[in-house]
This record gives C-alpha cells, structure tokens and sequence, in this order.
C-alpha cells in the first residue's frame, strides 16, 4: 500500500523559518563542530531552511583568520559530508566567520561582543544569537560566566539569545544541579537548550505521532497487553580516541543517563494535554519520577556492569578496553550497562523494562522493543503442536529507520506449522529519502526557539536521580564482568531476563 491510500486531510505544512540571527559556535575547531554541526548547517541553508541572513562565528582559542577557518571547513564538509555543492560553498562561506578566544581570557568577550554587534549591522540581525557550546562541560560555567559579564547573554523577554549545551550535562546528580544553577543564574530556562542528538533522530521523533496519532496503538500500549519492553543501544566501535573522556564517563554516564532514559521516557510516557514543548516535557518528568529506585540491597539483581576485553581468538582481532590507548590498565570503568528498571504509574504497573547499552558488540542497533503478552488461549496447538509466538513491535533509530510488526502465520500446507512473519517499515523506502542527520532537525529548532526536543532542567536532573545511586554503588565496587569484544555482553544480562520465557532480542 502507498504511503498516500488514504490522504489526510489538508493541513498546514510547517516551514517556518529562522529570524536572523547569528551562530555563535565555542569550540569551532572541535571535532564535533567539523563533523557535525558545520555540515547541519550547510545542509540546512542548501535546503533554504536558515535565514536569509545569518552569520556563523567558530570561536576557539587557536589563531586563525577567517579564510583559513573557511578552507578548513571547506576539508571537513569533504571529508564527513562528501565534496560540497561549489556554487552553494561560494554563497555559504562568506557567512562564516572565526574569532580567537581564550576561555578565561575576560577581556577577549568583550572583543566577541564587538564582532557580533558589527555583524548585528552589516546583516540586520537585530542581536539574535544562539551561542552553541561545543565544549567540555568543566568549561560551560566560565564561558557562561564570562558571556554574562560582556553583556552577551541578555535576550530580554523574547529570548532572542539562547544557549545549546552539550551532554554529558553532569558527572552527577550533584554536578547536574551546580550546572543549571550556573546556567540559570544568567539565562532564563526559556533560553536554555540541552541537548541529547538522540531525539533529533526521525524515528524517536515519530514515536510519539506513531502512538497518539494512530488509534490502534494506544488501547494496547498498556500492561494489560504488554509483557516487556527492551531498549538497546549497542555499538560495535570501542573506546576509539575518547579514552579521555569515557573513562571518566563509562557507559552508565555516557548513555543510560541520557540517550536510553530518554528513550524510555518518550516510549512510556502519558498523552500530552497539548503538543507543544512543555506539555510533552512536563509528562516526560512525570515518567521518569514515576520509575521505581533502583533497590540499593539488590543491585547486583536489576544492574549489570561489564568491560570488553580481547576478542575471541577465531574472530576479528579486536583489543580489550584496557588495551586502548590512554586506558589505565586496570581500569574498572564500564563498557556495557543493562539495567531492569519498573515504571509505578496505573498503565505499567507490574511492566518490566530492560535496558542495555554497550560498546564491541558485533551489531550496531538502536532500538525500542514493545513484546505483547501471549495469545491466552491454545488453540492453535493443533498446528503440529507449535504455541504462537508473542508479537513484537520494533521501532529502529539506526542504522536503518523504520517499524516492523511481527506477529504468526501458518506456513502453506496442510500441516504447515506456524512462523513468525513481520510488516516492515522503512523511511527510505516509503518516502524515497532518507531522514535528515540529528543535528540538523535540533540546530533548527533551536533557531526557531522550539525546545521540544531538548531537556529541559527537571527532567536532567529525574534522570541523574534514577542512575546517581548506581553510580556511587558501582565506584566503590570490584571489577567489572568481562565479556569479549564481538559478543552480545556479559553473561549475567541474560540472566536479567532469565526464569520468564524471556530473552533479549538480537538485532
């Protein structure tokens, strides 16, 4: 069936677009802004989706001019976006701009606060500017700090100067609430974007038109139908060149805290009073109170830690974690985290839901698992004795977007015995595209001052609530269980699920 069988009824298109305004981007030579947000950028103003007048400002300590900044942007769209459009880079780049700064360095926001002002002229930008903070989060409190005292951080009532902060937002509970009370001591709440590139991604973002935009989905999205519900996020990358960052993060910080506790709450969560930013926010708080705490006395139960190390000796040569450069070698910080977590609310109750995240795993897959309970009744025996399977409902955020069904059928045959068949939905199959980069959809809606997709304070601090106890547990525990690069986690995450008929699903 056509993606148009049935048309919907005319409804207006959103395409509005940005005022003008400028980008102000900290940590300009980063790795992020190359391979991520100079490309969102350039793709958005391909599609004639920013402004018509808007400058971009990489700020970062190292000297440089703006030609050079350009020519090295110019190598980075050619190396993480393929060779860029001439004609659209020959329009673009007059737009970027560099200005070297040193973090601490008061007097030198006082010269950004003058570039910006002579830009504000030379574009008509009318002073709007979204300051993206594309730097260690040790950093964000004296860039802040510094932007209030230069007079660059006041938007008045219309919020015409907002802020993007990077994850991780926090080490901790503890860290995530010094962090806003900085952050909101000089910027309105209104003015504040944390942001996760998880929700940016197409398939997170349907989900919620998925549920309550279709009337079948909801009457069974309840515990009277739903036996469990699986959340993975899994890597087949290691450590890479992060060791820096991640062994001071592992994997419980880096994304249990942030990408998956999303994802359940957006996959959990009530129908909003309104679809707007706050409405859908507020009821993702509400789920993420309404989780149950971890049980301190029964840790080892609900919680799994693991660490990668050497891959089997018949597979793909793989090192352990603590084989990586810039790895202590005897290092006990996480690669692999599963957790069984329990939603006390009326629509879950007595629900489990399992969430694993991990690096070396031999597929790499973001996806939600919505398993039904049983069919109660055999009748279906008689089919050369076989019981239906459960149906499933698989939502996948990457690699390949998209929803299958599954559910049983009778194979042909007299006595065909039953298989599980599914209904499988892909954005580049249905749309003939392929869904735009996280980055993108969030840069945009930043400009326009929808923070819908971005967290909002509460809801950081209920998800550092839920895993801050697990944190300190585990820091002042032994060794994590080892498992081997190229296999799905330590043996103790199956046995999460052990003992009910249930398994994790393998991608």
């Amino acid at each position: 069936m056509s993606v148009d069988a049935f048309p919907a009824p005319a409804r207006r298109r959103g395409g509005e677009a940005p005022s003008p305004q400028a980008v102000v981007v900290f940590g300009g030579t980063g790795d992020l802004a190359r391979r991520k947000l100079l490309p969102a950028l350039f793709r958005l103003f391909q599609q004639r989706l920013l402004p018509e007048r808007f400058a971009v400002v990489g700020v970062a300590r190292e000297a440089l001019g703006d030609d050079d900044y350009r020519e090295r942007m110019r190598l980075a769209l050619q190396e993480f976006a393929g060779e860029p459009d001439a004609a659209a880079w020959h329009e673009f780049a007059p737009r970027l701009h560099y200005h070297a700064l040193d973090f601490g360095d008061t007097a030198a926001y006082a010269r950004l606060g003058a570039r910006l002002v002579a830009l504000d002229a030379a574009d008509a930008l009318a002073g709007r500017r979204l300051f993206y903070l594309a730097i260690p989060p040790g950093a964000v409190g004296t860039v802040v700090t510094h932007l209030h005292a230069a007079g660059l951080a006041d938007g008045g009532p219309d919020a015409a100067v907002r802020v993007v902060v990077e994850k991780p937002f926090g080490q901790d509970l503890e860290s995530a609430r010094a962090l806003n009370r900085t952050l909101l001591a000089v910027f309105d709440e209104a003015q504040v974007y944390r942001i996760d590139h998880y929700l940016g991604k197409e398939t997170v973002q349907n989900l919620l038109v998925f549920r309550f935009g279709n009337v079948v989905w909801e009457p069974v999205w309840t515990r009277t139908y739903v036996d469990h519900v699986q959340i993975t996020v899994a890597e087949t990358v290691g450590v890479e060149r992060r060791a820096g960052y991640y062994e001071q993060a592992g994997a419980l910080r880096d994304m249990v805290q942030s990408h998956l506790l999303q994802l359940l709450a957006l996959a959990a969560m009530e129908p909003p009073a309104a679809y707007d930013a706050d409405s859908i926010r507020s009821e993702k708080v509400k789920l993420l109170r309404s989780v149950r705490p971890l049980p301190a006395e029964q840790l080892e139960r609900v919680a799994v830690r693991g660490q990668y190390t050497r891959s089997h000796p018949a597979a793909r040569a793989m090192p352990g974690y603590r084989e990586e450069p810039g790895v202590a070698p005897d290092s006990r910080t996480e690669t692999y985290a599963a957790l069984q977590l329990w939603v006390d609310n009326w629509r879950w109750a007595g629900v489990p839901f399992f969430l694993r995240t991990g690096k070396r795993l031999p597929t790499r897959a973001s996806e939600i698992v919505v398993r039904f309970r049983p069919a109660p009744h055999p009748i279906l025996d008689r089919v050369q004795g076989d019981r239906p399977a459960p149906n499933a409902l698989v939502l996948r955020i990457q690699p390949e977007e998209g929803i299958s069904l599954y559910f049983e059928a009778k194979v042909p045959g007299i006595r065909g015995p039953l298989q599980p068949v599914s209904m499988d939905f892909t954005y580049a199959t249905a749309f003939g595209v392929e869904p735009p980069e996280a980055y993108e959809r969030l840069l945009l809606d930043a400009m326009l001052g929808d923070a819908t997709l971005f967290a909002r304070r509460d809801e950081v601090e209920a998800a550092w609530a839920l895993v801050d106890p697990l944190l300190h547990t585990w820091a002042a525990a032994g060794e994590p269980e080892p498992y081997q690069a190229g296999c799905w986690g330590p043996a103790a995450a199956d046995a999460l699920l052990a003992g009910s008929d249930r398994c994790w699903r393998q991608p």
